[in-house]
């Protein structure tokens, strides 16, 4: 919450940049993951329906266990505390905003690199299609195959407003 407007998937984090009286929200760290979710989500049946959706790269990667699992699984990221992964985590702790927002950032250098290899455009080859098909399903497999039910190697405490 800032001056009683709920911020969503918002979270304060030291490193970012502090709030000033001229930009209150400074100091957040902006995710949104269920935002951009469901903005994917309905892609493909607003292009179904003929309408041109356009801007895709604008979107960020979706912070989440999938994604963010894959990079710890195959130590893309790897945690500076030794317990990170052995203990519970409250949905806003400073090691969790730091995670989901590494993995923003890996997922973006993920889709340039899959690009280059591709030898297509961001418009051609929207990060979109690099989740869909590369990180989040590879996410899914690989955590199948290392943990039983195929959980995520980060255990949080959340009310499923965020995961």
């Amino acid at each position: 919450m800032l001056d009683g407007v709920a911020l969503g998937d918002c979270w304060r984090h030291p490193a970012a940049r502090a709030a000033t009286p001229d930009d209150p929200t400074a100091g957040y760290v902006p995710f949104h993951k269920l935002t951009q979710w469901l903005a994917y989500s309905l892609l493909e049946p607003l292009e179904d329906a003929g309408l041109a959706v356009t801007g895709l790269d604008e979107l960020t990667g979706l912070p989440e266990y999938r994604n963010g699992g894959l990079m710890l699984d195959l130590g893309v990221l790897v945690p500076l505390n030794a317990d990170f992964l052995q203990r519970r985590h409250a949905v806003d702790d400073e090691a969790i905003i730091e995670w989901r927002a590494l993995t923003v950032i890996a997922l973006d250098r993920i889709a340039t690199a899959v690009r280059a290899e591709l030898e297509v455009t961001p418009e051609a080859f929207p990060l979109a299609r690099v989740l869909e098909g590369g990180t989040w399903a590879a996410g899914r497999r690989i955590a199948a195959e290392r943990r039983e039910g195929g959980g995520p190697p980060v255990s949080i405490d959340s009310d499923g407003t965020v995961f």
